[in-house]
């Protein structure tokens, strides 16, 4: 997969590529991570790549004619098929599921603003979707580019070690991830679940999922009522909240 980042600031966002997941998928060739600076296509001195907004207001507005250029560059560097997403927090919130459908395109380009703000024109005329990572504001949009990076290079093909590891992560299905143990058994007092020494995989794929419809019901109740449940899973469920002494959604 191919990606190019419109950005001030190449060196920061391509650290991202220097460690864990993003980088051993570059060092395999399964992710080619390019930049483009929209002050290597200004025409002055200063290489000037903002100025002052029209109606007045505090801040700098990054401006058309650079910006623009380095979209293209981009653009002309890549297959076709490879949107261009602006990181802003205007966007539609990026999940698990915009992650997984970016990592079935042959490629994207991240346009990464600084400042109060890119010209609109810029929006209108050259990006596709716009994306957020949430209800905040960031310096600028090279951290939210990073997230989409490392979110989409974790799910190509041959990247983790363990394929299935993406297929359980938290979201994949809706859910938040179950708790997960590791050796000792015993740490001041607290026990790894009795199930999980069991070696019976079955208890255990059924306690994971028991786990995870818990946990995701009591921190994300907003996630289990975009879900169907089935009659297992409500019983899985039922039986989490009863253990827990918690209190059964309203039908």
């Amino acid at each position: 997969m191919q990606m190019q980042v419109v950005t001030l600031f190449p060196d920061m966002v391509n650290a991202v590529a220097e460690f864990g997941v993003v980088g051993r998928a570059v060092d395999r060739r399964i992710l080619s991570l390019g930049f483009q600076d929209p002050r290597d296509f200004t025409a002055d001195a200063h290489r000037t790549v903002d100025d002052r907004p029209y109606g007045g207001g505090p801040g700098m507005v990054m401006k058309f004619e650079p910006a623009v250029a380095a979209i293209q560059a981009a653009r002309e560097a890549m297959p076709a098929g490879s949107p261009v997403i602006c990181m802003t927090p205007q966007g539609r919130v990026f999940d698990q599921a915009a992650a997984t459908r970016l990592s079935g395109l042959p490629g994207i380009i991240l346009l990464a603003g600084r400042y109060e703000g890119i010209d609109e024109r810029v929006i209108e005329s050259e990006v596709d979707e716009e994306l957020s990572l949430g209800d905040f504001v960031l310096s600028g949009g090279e951290i939210a580019a990073m997230a989409v990076i490392d979110a989409v290079a974790r799910l190509l093909p041959g990247v983790l070690g363990d394929e299935s590891s993406a297929e359980q992560d938290s979201f994949a299905e809706g859910l938040l991830d179950h708790p997960h143990y590791t050796r000792p058994e015993e740490i001041e007092g607290q026990r790894v679940p009795e199930v999980l020494l069991s070696g019976d995989h079955g208890r255990i794929a059924t306690w994971r999922m028991k786990e995870a419809l818990g946990r995701t019901f009591v921190r994300r109740p907003d996630l289990v009522a975009l879900l169907e449940l089935n009659d297992e899973q409500q019983k899985l469920l039922d039986e989490y909240l009863d253990e827990n002494e918690l209190d059964k959604p309203a039908n």
